[in-house]
């Protein structure tokens, strides 16, 4: 990169990307989301408010003309309006300037499903995960499935579990890791799946139902050693991490909590 860091003006008003929740305030800021970020640009992104906002907020009237006009074109060819916004402050070296155009033609042919699935493992990444739910469930909730193939699928699902996961709605985790295990049948989900069972289960009804679903005993038993692990762990992070005078049930349940949100990615 050649820039110099923070060179143009800051908004008074910042530009906010809705589909990931973010605000920007800068010409630098923004070619730094995009550098890092070409697979979650959409059509809130390529847009006639983030020229207007350009133009108003920064001042940059000429490169607001610009990508008004790639706005307008017939094939809305992304690269048209992102490259423009490098060029105003000479972001990128010309081979990385290479490297970019290249990244960014196969991110467009990607198809949509997978686009808002990367949208959506940003958002969850980042601790959305209410927002991470809303974009896999709509991806999800189609009438009929895209053309990306039973794995595809099975990984929003998992995703969709994990996200659950983060808002302790392991009911729900547990179904979506179902879901998905029932499309591609990987030990990976089963153990996902009967995993999550306990933190809502009491263990009558957790025995029940692995012996209603026929799981497979042996997998059961290997997955019931794991989480006796963890726990094992977590009991031995709290004697390692408590100081004195803390309350121990206090820091254990931080550690589950920890665990729990953190155990299924």
């Amino acid at each position: 990169m050649s820039f110099d860091l923070c060179t143009g003006k800051r908004a008074e008003h910042p530009f906010f990307i809705e589909s990931i929740g973010i605000r920007i305030y800068t010409i630098e800021e923004l070619c730094w989301f995009l550098h890092n970020n070409l697979y979650l640009i959409d059509r809130s992104v390529t847009s006639v408010e983030l020229a207007s906002w350009i133009r108003d907020e920064l001042g940059l009237k000429t490169l607001a003309r610009k990508l008004m006009d790639a706005v307008e074109r017939p094939d809305r060819d992304a690269s048209y309006f992102i490259v423009p916004i490098f060029q105003e402050i000479g972001y990128l070296s010309p081979e990385e300037m290479r490297r970019l155009r290249e990244e960014l033609t196969r991110v467009q042919v990607q198809p949509e499903d997978q686009r808002a699935k990367n949208r959506a493992d940003y958002l969850v990444s980042g601790g959305r995960s209410a927002a991470a739910i809303t974009a896999y469930r709509k991806i999800l909730d189609k009438k009929t499935e895209g053309n990306l193939g039973a794995a595809f699928y099975a990984s929003v699902w998992n995703n969709l579990g994990c996200a659950y996961a983060q808002q302790f709605r392991f009911r729900d985790a547990a179904d979506a890791f179902l879901k998905g295990w029932k499309l591609v049948q990987t030990r990976e989900l089963m153990r996902r799946y009967v995993s999550t069972l306990p933190l809502f289960m009491s263990d009558e009804e957790y025995r029940e139902k692995m012996s209603s679903f026929g799981a497979d005993g042996m997998l059961i038993g290997k997955i019931q050693e794991y989480n006796a692990s963890v726990a094992k762990e977590v009991q031995e992070r709290v004697a390692s991490r408590r100081n004195p005078g803390e309350d121990p049930a206090q820091e254990l349940e931080n550690l589950k909590d920890e665990y729990r949100r953190g155990a299924f990615h």
